[in-house]
């Protein structure tokens, strides 16, 4: 009996590692663009306004994240109807497809339009990968985990997803201060970590072609295929549906401001450098990173819905505050500390909404219901934090993007408090 719990334990393991991996490749991808645009944008457009170049290549940007419903729709529609392993696998090649493309486009100077033509295709695919990876991949991880480990074992995808975003920066860093001048990496050196990310990309499809697919899939293949993965059979699940929408508002948004809108709030309202920004948002990254197994393994004994209703009661009575008094400190270290604090209390949402998503779903429709309404919800709440905060502290009203974040979380709390604790009630059993 010992042995055939080894066989099993190490087949989960190998899967979750696939699984994983296949996710912190496509999120280095994704964060990559963001991270290099100051220095890509004036290979793509024309050079004689900076501030133009930068709206265009954030443009673009943004029209990656509207692509990720519809990759939310169509991935999980070919998870949910061929499999999770198919899915992950095609989603993962659409990445390093992208990647490649951004390394080797040629120049405006070379080619003229057609260079921002072909950077916009590229983030399209990219966009579209993405969307498509948050579902299927958090339904493989839940599926393949045992379930008294299921929390723990699905948490590895905000582990990794954090883990793409430190790697891009970690890669920056070094190209920076290491390796390259500032002229270098504006001539051709944007293009190093595209390369590398398309090199990942093909590790990553290796290990996931050589995956499992999951009992969870396999056992509903006799069902009819006019029931598999289609919005006609999403909506016969309206309560799930919205559940989904609900708990991923409030956290989306608070997770998008603490990581991706961070850095430019210490430089612009907390008045850091930008080395030491960067540092804080490497440093404290690792520690959220490293807090979501931490909160994974906590759900499997005392239930999701105790962390949820946790992070929306601090989430609600202590964004205001800690967003205040971190625009006014002056301290690295301060700053430090009290992101750190913000960043535990999100890790609540962070570390279990996958596995919570996934059990809401019956395996027909799984893939489908956990991808799509997280990814509509992602690019009108999540996608567009950063330009909101922006937006307000352009017209003088900061402190309003504070209250916006403590409301949304708010409605995601009522969600919380009404639904049931998916670990007692999962459809994945």
């Amino acid at each position: 009996m010992s042995d055939r719990n080894e066989a099993i334990s190490a087949t989960t393991l190998k899967s979750i590692i696939g699984g994983s991996i296949g996710n912190l490749v496509e999120w280095y991808d994704w964060y990559a663009y963001s991270a290099f645009a100051l220095y890509f944008s004036s290979s793509f457009f024309p050079q004689d306004n900076p501030t133009a170049q930068l709206l265009n290549t954030a443009g673009i940007f943004a029209l990656g994240f509207l692509m990720r419903p519809l990759g939310g729709w169509l991935f999980g529609r070919i998870a949910d109807k061929v499999g999770r392993k198919q899915s992950m696998t095609l989603s993962v090649l659409l990445m390093s497809l992208g990647s490649l493309l951004i390394a080797l486009t040629p120049t405006y100077k070379t080619i003229g339009i057609l260079a921002p033509v072909l950077l916009l295709v590229a983030r399209l695919l990219q966009g579209l990968s993405v969307g498509g990876e948050y579902g299927v991949s958090a339904t493989y991880l839940s599926e393949m985990a045992s379930r008294n480990r299921r929390g723990f074992y699905s948490s590895f995808q905000y582990v990794t997803l954090i883990g793409g975003q430190l790697i891009a920066l970690a890669i920056q860093l070094i190209l920076q201060k290491l390796l390259l001048t500032e002229e270098q990496l504006h001539e051709w050196g944007w293009r190093i970590p595209f390369v590398i990310g398309a090199i990942l990309s093909v590790v990553a499809l290796y290990l996931r072609q050589n995956l499992h697919e999951t009992t969870a899939f396999t056992a509903q293949q006799a069902k009819g295929e006019a029931r598999k993965g289609t919005i006609r059979e999403l909506l016969k699940h309206p309560r799930a549906v919205a559940t989904v929408v609900g708990l991923t508002l409030g956290g989306t948004l608070a997770f998008y401001t603490y990581t991706t809108y961070m850095q430019k709030f210490l430089v612009n309202t907390v008045h850091l450098s930008k080395s030491e920004s960067t540092l804080i948002s490497f440093v404290s990254l690792l520690f959220f990173a490293l807090l979501q197994p931490v909160f994974g393994a906590l759900s499997d004994r005392i239930g999701r819905r105790p962390l949820l209703i946790g992070f929306g009661v601090l989430g609600t009575l202590g964004t205001v505050p800690l967003l205040t008094l971190l625009s006014h400190t002056t301290n690295l270290y301060g700053a430090f500390f009290l992101l750190l604090i913000a960043l535990i209390i999100v890790s609540g949402y962070t570390s279990i909404n996958a596995v919570v998503k996934a059990e809401l779903f019956p395996a027909e429709i799984r893939a489908l219901g956990v991808g799509l309404p997280y990814a509509l919800t992602v690019a009108l709440f999540g996608g567009t934090a950063e330009y909101v905060a922006l937006w307000l502290k352009n017209q003088g009203h900061e402190t309003y993007f504070y209250w916006y974040i403590t409301g949304c979380i708010f409605l995601s709390l009522l969600v919380y408090l009404f639904m049931k604790d998916t670990r007692k009630h999962s459809q994945i059993d």
